[in-house]
This record gives C-alpha cells, structure tokens and sequence, in this order.
C-alpha cells in the first residue's frame, strides 16, 4: 500500500478514471462512491442498487432498475468492495475515507443529493401504496428502512429546494405514514411502539425530531398543526427539538407566541429537562429567557433539570441552572439521590466542584440505601472526585449504607487502589484527630490544661 502523497495521488488518478467512463459506467461509479463514503451507516448490497435505481422527479420506483452490486464494483474501479458475509459495501481502505474527507469537491452537495433521493423514493407510489406492516427485506422494499431512518439526517446537513419540496410533501400526511413508523420503530424501540401504535405523530413532529428548520418553518406556516399537541410519549415539537439539541427548531418555536415551553410530557419531563440532560446549553439559554419556564421542576420520579444535568456531566449547563434563584442545587428525588450524588457516581468532578460551592449542597447527603456521595465516587473509582469531597470535614469515609458497605469497602472491591489508600489515610487521620479530641476533653473535666 503505498503512502501519504503518493496513495492521494493514486485516489484521484482513480477517481478521475471512474469519471472518465463511457457511458452510464460514470454516473454509477461516482454515485456508488458517494453514498458509500457519505452514508449514514454501512449499506448493504441490495439497499446501494436500489439507491441508484431512483430517478429524480419520479412517483414511480422500479427495481428491475437497480444495477448488479458487480456492475457497480466495476464501475467504482475497485475502490468499493462487498463483505463476503454480510454482504456490506465499504470503501477499499480507511485511507480513501480520509482522501475524501480532505477534498470536498470530489462531490457536489452529497448529502442534499441522498436527501433528495431517500425522499423521492419515500413519496413514490410503491411505497405509498404499502398498507401493511413492511419487511425491510421485502421485494421493492430493500431501501424503505434506511430512507426512512436518515432522510432527515442528510436533509439537515444540506437541504437543497427540490430536497425541501419532497419533505413538504412526504410530511404533509399528517400521522401513520410508513416512513414514519420505521423511523419510530428504528429509533424509539426502547418505548415498546410497534407499527401502527405510534400515533399521533404528525409530519412537524418528524420535522422537530430531525431539526430541520426550512421545513419545520414552512409546516408551522400552513396552521393546520396544533403547536403544543404532545405525540404518543407526550412529547411537543418543542420537546423533540430540545431532546435532540435543535436549537434553530426551538428559536422557531419559541417565537410562536400560542407555544407552551414548559408543557410537559407522560413522565413530567419538560422541554427543559431534556435539553439539560444532553446537555446543550444554547438550547437551555433559549428556555431559560422565557419565563413561564420552571427551572427547576421535578419530572414523576423527582429528577429536576439540574439533576439530569449533573448525571450527564454537563458543567456548563449546570453552571447556567446554578444561576437561577429558584434552583435547589440539593434536591433529592423520589430515590433520595442529589445533584451531587450523580455527579459523583459519574465521576463529573467538574460538576462535583460546582455544587460543592453552594452551602445549601450537604456532601454527606444519603439517598435511601444510605449511600452517600462519597461512597458512589469510591465504587467508581473516581479519585478526582474523592480528593474534592475529602477536603469536607463533615464527609465520613467510613460510613456504612444498607449493605454495611463503607467507601473503602467499595473501593477495594472493585480493585481503585489508589482510591483505597486515600481513603485509609483520611480514615487514619480522622482517628488520630478523634483520639485527641478525646483526650483533650479527659483532660478538661480533669482540671488539667497542660
């Protein structure tokens, strides 16, 4: 394999050859080149052959249109090649991936063009047609679930105006769309859904899930959505797109005065709390500013956004939560674990520092199994985060929880050496500062002051 300078100059000799077929032999070896470098997950063999099978401007799909995965192997002049078994399509070496990545202009916007082709062959009257429930490995069906998935994926990195007339009129359909209900079984399998339960899930809503502005904003024009309608889980528009980190969605949204920033969804969690969790702060910003906005309001297991925050351990959010008056920073849940417990037990000792400057936040605190934060620093191994809460005086490295297992139980358990001997050195001082203090009382009701 040949190297640096010399393997580039070997790529774009090739490339250039795959434009220079005769033919269709270019068009494919450049298309096949472009979704397998710019896809969104590896494709399979079939899923490829029907990617090149879609025209553009058509309703109609045919897959007796889709060229031999060998065709297109030969057209890409042996920078593609096909897993044996798997029969996944993949660039010939991790090196062209690179060469791609560092000279954009190999293609002209990929990513709005695979947009624009998932969406042709979404609206296309074969797929329209499919009443039933769809296999993904159905006859005419092989590139149903990869469209339906990551359409708006590519649609938000480069939306071209053909590409935005096709979502208009793919999200259009108000609820149960195929499309949709792959999208939701690929995405929220965790919730249970299965083909047609999920509902009501409108186009907007698919449209604040991927965060695709352009579009978002032209659907909220037509005022046929009701802007503050929750989905199956309860989630508003405006909860997806801050689930999801979209701030453009949620500027959008924001500036509809009729929108409710604080609805929450099925488990009390609101739009707020979503964005804390993932902890994007100029989302959080946007929230913050408007006032009917509960900063610190409990989902229906107790969890506010601080806590979600300091989970995750997103200092930066934290800090902006910290900011505001009517934020508990020690707020137990339903569980009794605090803000400062999580970020312990997720060794976040920037997060940790943060609380451990509020005097409301008690560094001893236990939750209901009489753990402490200690003990989940020393269970994890965090050695930054037990040096932080060891400089507490109050803090008790050697208190038990509901197991009889103290911080240095934990910690030799699982093999933290070094959290282990920190904490016996503060468990051996700690003695000998007890001892002393014994002895100096002894010594007070004896009437000796020397």
């Amino acid at each position: 394999m040949a190297e640096g300078s010399e393997l580039g100059d070997v790529y774009g000799a090739t490339i250039e050859r795959i434009k220079a077929q005769a033919g269709d032999k270019s068009r494919l070896g450049m298309a096949a080149l472009m979704w397998v470098s710019h896809a969104e997950r590896p494709l399979q063999a079939d899923e490829l052959c029907h990617a090149l099978a879609v025209k553009l401007g058509s309703t109609d799909f045919n897959a007796s249109n889709a060229p031999s995965i060998s065709t297109l192997v030969s057209c890409c002049q042996g920078l593609i090649t096909v897993g044996k078994e798997a029969s996944t399509v993949r660039l010939i070496h991790f090196t062209l991936q690179e060469y791609l990545s560092a000279h954009l202009d190999v293609f002209s916007g990929p990513h709005s063009a695979m947009a624009e082709i998932c969406l042709t062959y979404l609206n296309s009257q074969q797929v329209k047609a499919l009443l039933t429930v769809p296999s993904p490995y159905a006859p005419g069906t092989r590139f149903l679930k990869y469209c339906s998935v990551y359409w708006g994926v590519h649609a938000k990195r480069e939306l071209s105006d053909s590409a935005r007339s096709c979502a208009l009129e793919l999200l259009k359909e108000n609820y149960g769309s195929i499309p949709t209900k792959l999208l939701l079984n690929q995405v929220l399998y965790s919730y249970g859904c299965e083909y047609g339960t999920c509902s009501p899930f409108s186009g907007l809503h698919c449209a604040s899930f991927f965060g695709i502005v352009e579009v978002a904003a032209a659907l909220v024009a037509m005022e046929f959505y009701d802007i503050n309608e929750g989905d199956f889980l309860g989630y508003t528009l405006l909860a997806w797109a801050s689930r999801n980190g979209h701030e453009g969605v949620v500027k959008l949204l924001l500036e509809r005065e009729e929108v409710n920033p604080d609805k929450p969804d099925d488990l009390d969690r609101t739009p707020l709390s979503y964005a804390a969790s993932g902890g994007y702060e100029g989302v959080v910003k946007l929230l913050l500013e408007r006032e009917e906005v509960n900063s610190d309001k409990p989902d229906d297991g107790g969890r506010t956004p601080l806590s979600y925050a300091a989970q995750s351990g997103h200092e930066g959010v934290a800090k902006l939560l910290l900011e505001r008056e009517e934020v508990n920073p020690d707020k137990p849940d339903n569980y009794g674990q605090t803000p400062l417990s999580y970020a312990s037990e997720g060794g976040y000792s920037g997060v940790v520092k943060l609380l451990l400057e509020r005097e409301e936040v008690n560094p001893e605190k236990s939750d209901d199994g009489e753990r402490t934060p200690l003990s989940y620093a020393a269970g994890g191994g965090y050695e930054g985060v037990v040096k932080l809460l060891m400089e507490r005086e109050e803090v008790n490295p050697d208190k038990p929880d509901n197991n009889g297992q103290t911080p240095l139980s934990y910690a030799t358990m699982y093999g933290h050496n070094t959290v282990a001997a920190l904490l016996q050195t503060r468990k051996a001082v700690t003695s000998i500062r007890f001892k002393a203090q014994k002895t100096f009382k002894r010594r007070r009701l004896n009437g000796d002051d020397n």
